[in-house]
């Protein structure tokens, strides 16, 4: 009798899921959404911030690294700690952190207060961000339904960055910066009350709730160090003690995690997950094909604001065709891997990028804005696809109980290749403009200058993302995600 109620509750939960499969998937999207607004939104209100809170310019960049620092160092203990305690509730607890520390930091008075909410707003998106991808990849099953459903995540997260420019440029220039803050609150209300009446909490490890702390504070130190020194770099000085010892440092417990895993019975990460060539190929990928759009965003907005004179909010407004492009691009690309599969996918969408960024290296001191959409434009049609390849060869092939990891993994890649493209391109830009300015050259003509050289290494980037594509992914492999 309790088995044939059990069964009867179980066929309700999975009528329930199919019909309402979409809904939750908006839902998973919003709060997807929510994590990568954050990135970008505050940036346009820094010296708002600045002014009204009284931080020192060495300070203010705190209020960007805060967050990045502490997302990337917890993505890998949050995306896996959900595959074995459930993620429903650890989905509802990261939101409660990140909606409260947004209330928080709407508050501050200090710049110590806007800082550590700042910190405790990453860790939270911490454990959104993975958390929210797998409960994704689990609703739909692997093949056309799954592509399409990542296709639109994939969408709205790529938009998320460039979404947060604009948004906190009419916030700032509106009711003030306080509202970058305050405007995550209601949207984080909101997953929250339909969070479980949609979702239901469903543990899928079968194995021991065991997690490994051991190694969760060691990869979360080495993950934070690494963030932290390639935040620092360029201001430290790349081959300064501070920089190398840290470098070194994150590297070596790198190493330790590695040696501790490969001798646990229930490791934190399962090496044996690193033998998915698609899912290497993705990671690989993915520390090169966002980390050379982050660093053209970076360079555009120096661009726009210090050489053409924009102001914040037009600054904003001139990465909308993008923005759109994205969004249709990337769905498109999602429902194209389901005939070509990943491989001619990231082939051709990189290479699009790297054409795009290529055009883009002509900028002059004088281009209009009608010169620099076309790259734009070229920019946004190969980057869409990539990013839908990149999420779904990275969660393919991965069983339901490490669907937490394989997008924990994702997502850490990302933090670091984000991190090392900005460094790289930040130290080739300031080389090369001071280079000219000692020559003689005017300031917008060396800056202008240096940002070229940049676009130029985006665009190696963009190049070795193909070149990965190629050479670590196998054609049958690839070919087999799309059925």
């Amino acid at each position: 009798m309790q088995a044939r109620s059990s069964n009867s509750q179980e066929r309700h939960f999975n009528s329930r899921l199919m019909s309402n499969r979409w809904l939750i998937l908006a839902l998973l999207c919003t709060a997807q959404f929510m994590v990568v607004l954050d990135f970008s939104i505050v940036n346009v209100a820094l010296p708002s911030i600045q002014h009204d809170l009284g931080f020192s310019t060495q300070q203010l960049q705190w209020v960007i690294s805060a967050y990045s620092l502490t997302f990337g160092g917890l993505l890998l203990l949050g995306g896996r700690a959900g595959d074995l305690f459930g993620r429903l509730w650890l989905l509802i607890g990261g939101l409660i952190i990140f909606s409260l520390a947004s209330l928080a930091g709407g508050l501050a008075s200090s710049p110590t207060w806007l800082i550590t909410a700042r910190a405790l707003q990453g860790s939270g998106a911490a454990f959104v961000a993975p958390i929210s991808l797998s409960l994704i990849t689990t609703t739909f099953a692997e093949g056309e339904e799954r592509n399409i459903a990542l296709g639109v995540a994939g969408a709205v997260a790529s938009t998320g960055f460039t979404a947060g420019v604009i948004l906190g440029g009419l916030l700032t220039a509106g009711p003030g910066w306080r509202w970058v803050m305050f405007v995550n609150v209601p949207l984080g209300l909101l997953v929250l009350i339909l969070a479980p009446l949609l979702l239901r909490e469903k543990r899928v490890s079968t194995g021991p709730r065991q997690l490994d702390i051991g190694g969760a504070v060691i990869v979360t130190l080495a993950l934070s160090i690494l963030v932290y020194a390639l935040t620092e770099g360029n201001r430290a000085g790349w081959f300064s003690f501070q920089t190398l010892g840290l470098l070194a440092t994150a590297l070596l417990l790198l190493i330790l995690f590695v040696f501790i895993e490969s001798r646990l019975a229930a490791p934190l990460i399962r090496l044996s997950i690193f033998r998915i060539r698609t899912l290497v190929a993705a990671d690989l990928i993915a520390m090169l094909a966002p980390g050379s759009f982050g660093a053209l965003m970076f360079i555009l907005t120096l661009y726009l604001q210090e050489v053409l004179g924009y102001s914040p909010l037009l600054t904003g407004l001139a990465f909308l065709p993008i923005a759109l492009l994205l969004i249709l691009t990337t769905n498109i690309g999602s429902r194209l891997i389901t005939r070509l599969g990943v491989r001619p996918i990231f082939i051709m969408g990189m290479t699009i990028v790297a054409g795009g960024l290529l055009l883009l290296a002509f900028i002059r001191p004088d281009s209009g804005y009608l010169t620099l959409l076309p790259g734009l434009l070229l920019v946004g049609l190969g980057m869409g696809p990539t990013f839908a390849a990149m999420t779904i060869a990275a969660t393919a092939s991965v069983s339901n109980e490490e669907q937490g990891l394989a997008s924990g993994l994702l997502n850490t890649m990302q933090q670091v290749g984000s991190g090392l493209a900005i460094a790289i391109i930040t130290a080739i830009t300031t080389a090369r403009t001071a280079s000219l300015l000692q020559s003689g050259a005017s300031n917008k003509v060396a800056l202008t200058s240096g940002l070229q050289y940049a676009l130029i290494a985006c665009a190696i980037l963009a190049i070795l993302s193909v070149v990965v594509a190629i050479g670590v992914i196998q054609t049958k492999r690839a070919a087999s995600i799309q059925k």
